[in-house]
């Protein structure tokens, strides 16, 4: 923490600029560190408050500005690229598309507090063709918001962080060791439960072609759209007969399904 301070201290406003532009362009390089030393320094008066929280939200404004412009241009495209180097690329697309369908706008307004979703939430709000200046304004919000709580935990708990620095010290590389080892526990936990899913997924799988076989055979197959419904809004092409059911509701829908017949899922 010492050395990061000092870092801070050198180059000051240049540094909490450049990192909130580069975390809100999507490279995971997180600023928090960053927020939290700076919002110390402010409190002992070595920058000043309101030009650190004006910058942070400036940086965040203009990444999220990229991320919607090409969501306006590139939509679906860019949202799976984005879910692709994600670590859970098979439930991001989905995810996000049922959480801005829920909140709409409203996501701007907490995205920055989530991992992951602070680059797609501007990203759906392009491709979801949003008015740009109710976009701007839930946008500035958010950034008001995610920016004056961390940099307000930097001044708060300015000691802590002190104290934590020099714990750090104490014990050298060991505590770095230690958080790499859980961080590099958690990723490859993630991967298993991945690889898991893909497994499994495979054994139930059919091509398109074999579907086409089944249909043009007579066979009673009943297949079923499970896309979001912000996604067919967008792109509303179907396969002809399917029969679409909200993902979030299938319990209460299942009923439209034919009964004894094959049953065909797809989705994004």
């Amino acid at each position: 923490m010492h050395e990061l301070t000092n870092f801070v201290l050198r180059h000051g406003y240049i540094v909490l600029f450049g990192f909130v532009l580069i975390e809100q362009s999507g490279i995971p390089i997180p600023a928090l560190p960053i927020l939290l030393v700076m919002g110390a320094l402010t409190a002992q008066h070595q920058f000043s408050f309101l030009a650190s929280w004006a910058l942070c939200i400036l940086a965040a404004l203009i990444g999220d500005c990229l991320w919607f412009l090409l969501g306006r241009f590139r939509g679906s495209s860019i949202l799976n690229l984005l879910c692709r180097i994600s670590l859970e690329p098979d439930s991001c697309v989905s995810g996000a598309k049922g959480l801005f369908r829920r909140w709409g706008s409203a996501t701007l307004l907490f995205s920055k507090f989530v991992p992951g979703l602070g680059a797609v939430a501007p990203t759906m709000a392009g491709w979801t063709r949003l008015p740009l200046l109710r976009v701007l304004a839930a946008d500035i919000a958010g950034g008001l918001l995610w920016s004056v709580t961390y940099l307000g935990a930097g001044v708060i708990f300015r000691h802590q962080l002190e104290d934590a620095g020099n714990a750090v010290r104490r014990f050298g590389g060991s505590v770095g060791f230690l958080l790499v080892l859980l961080l590099a526990s958690w990723i490859a936990w993630k991967s298993y439960q991945r690889r898991r899913f893909i497994r499994d997924l495979r054994v139930a799988r059919i091509r398109p072609e074999e579907l086409m076989e089944l249909i043009l055979a007579g066979e009673p197959v009943s297949i079923v759209d499970l896309r979001h419904a912000i996604e067919l809004e967008n792109d509303p092409a179907r396969i002809p007969g399917a029969i679409w059911l909200d993902g979030e509701n299938l319990d209460d829908q299942a009923s439209a399904i034919p009964p004894d017949t094959e049953v065909i899922l797809y989705c994004t």
